[in-house]
């Protein structure tokens, strides 16, 4: 009698379990994904393997059912590259170099169609060549805005999507490799675990935390689908949008886009901890993130019941940007729409922060040439070689002020 009393008393208890408050978790997801235990998640590492076990859990907190080749896990193998211009050689017989692990779990809704919601989970480790930290001192770069924050709202939206908007499947990918080159992303694409012509688009999120006073929210890939500009627009009352219509981009969106499924891509600006030790998570704005989460899941409702989404070319925007031989040493501020280059951070020891330049200054003429956007910034940048100098004018609140530059 007293063990049935129990039982009835357990049963009891387990009924009234609270549920988990996802809101909550978009904050400890981060902190947990940029700790210094997991020591920056560099592909290969120990810290990339707790981040991806975190993430399996989390996926089996939400009930998702594994996607992946061992479980939710999907592990690729590949040779690091020697010559920066050969492309990665995956190596799936497993003696390669470094084994990353992308992570897939799936909302089967019985569906013709899915869509897939992604987000990249590595970062850069200690540090090595991705990194703008100029200190001899080897430190952990946290990545929480890159892109912990990314994760937490795939996170948050495998939530949401949970017995709603039923007339897709949803498969939910948190990528490896991406700061090496889009690997996680790549590989999938080669070697999908899903049919990918029942792909009907895909959402990628990468640098989300960090949304500004003035709410501008970055979107690439508005062109890829000639449904995506009405429907942004028709469920944005709160951010200021900066859209950008192709679909290749430097995150793994770009790997769907090339397999010709339609993509968004969402991004609220780089800053001065951009691939730095500082890039940590108190510095995030969660009620941001909350905002942007909910603006994504408006999206989908909005396009459940489109059936399998029309996949729209692009122009190449990367493949007329100039290039150049030498840097300003600058963070530009790419959520800009003014007259000029906005910018953002400023590299130490460079030659704009030996020049006299500062956070916020907008660069209006570099040498001869007239800057009035981000693509006429590089086209004034790429006429100059090391050992050149020239002048640069830039606006600093209501005056201009003129510098000069030695590369």
């Amino acid at each position: 009698m007293r063990n049935i009393l129990f039982l009835i008393f357990l049963c009891f208890l387990i009924s009234c379990k609270q549920p988990i408050n996802q809101e909550t978790r978009i904050k400890e997801d981060v902190t947990f994904l940029a700790s210094d235990k997991l020591e920056g998640r560099q592909t290969g590492t120990k810290g990339e393997k707790e981040a991806a076990s975190y993430i399996e859990k989390r996926f089996q907190e939400l009930e998702l059912t594994p996607k992946g080749t061992k479980g939710f896990l999907q592990p690729f193998t590949f040779k690091p590259k020697t010559n920066p211009h050969e492309a990665i050689k995956f190596d799936v017989n497993g003696d390669g170099t470094i084994t990353g692990n992308n992570v897939l779990g799936f909302i089967d809704n019985k569906a013709e169609n899915m869509v897939i919601i992604g987000a990249h989970f590595d970062h850069l480790g200690f540090g090595g060549e991705g990194s703008l930290y100029r200190d001899s001192i080897k430190e952990i770069h946290n990545g929480a805005d890159d892109n912990a924050s990314g994760v937490a709202i795939l996170l948050n939206l495998a939530a949401k999507l949970k017995a709603k908007n039923t007339k897709n499947n949803y498969l939910f990918m948190a990528f490896s490799g991406e700061e090496m080159g889009l690997l996680g992303s790549n590989y999938f694409v080669k070697n999908p675990t899903v049919d990918t012509q029942k792909v009907s688009y895909m959402i990628n999120m990468d640098m989300v935390g960090r949304l500004k006073k003035d709410s501008a929210l970055a979107v690439y890939g508005t062109g890829t689908s000639p449904i995506f500009k009405q429907t942004l627009k028709a469920h944005n009352n709160r951010f200021k949008l900066i859209q950008q219509e192709s679909g290749v981009g430097p995150s793994d969106h770009t790997s769907f886009y090339l397999a010709d499924i339609p993509v968004l891509h969402f991004f609220t600006g780089q800053h001065e901890d951009y691939h730095k030790p500082s890039d940590d998570s108190e510095k995030l704005n969660y009620e941001g993130m909350k905002t942007i989460s909910n603006y994504i899941f408006n999206i989908i409702s909005d396009l459940d019941d489109n059936g399998k989404l029309t996949f729209r070319k692009t122009k190449n925007e990367s493949e007329e940007t100039p290039r150049f031989k030498v840097g300003l040493g600058v963070i530009p501020d790419y959520m800009f729409d003014g007259i000029g280059m906005r910018i953002d951070g400023i590299s130490e020891e460079k030659p704009a922060q030996k020049a006299g330049l500062q956070k916020g200054d907008i660069v209006i003429q570099l040498g001869d040439s007239i800057v009035v956007d981000m693509m006429s910034y590089m086209r004034a940048l790429s006429v100059f070689e090391k050992g050149n100098s020239t002048k640069v004018v830039i606006k600093r609140g209501d005056e201009e002020v003129e510098k000069k530059i030695q590369f």
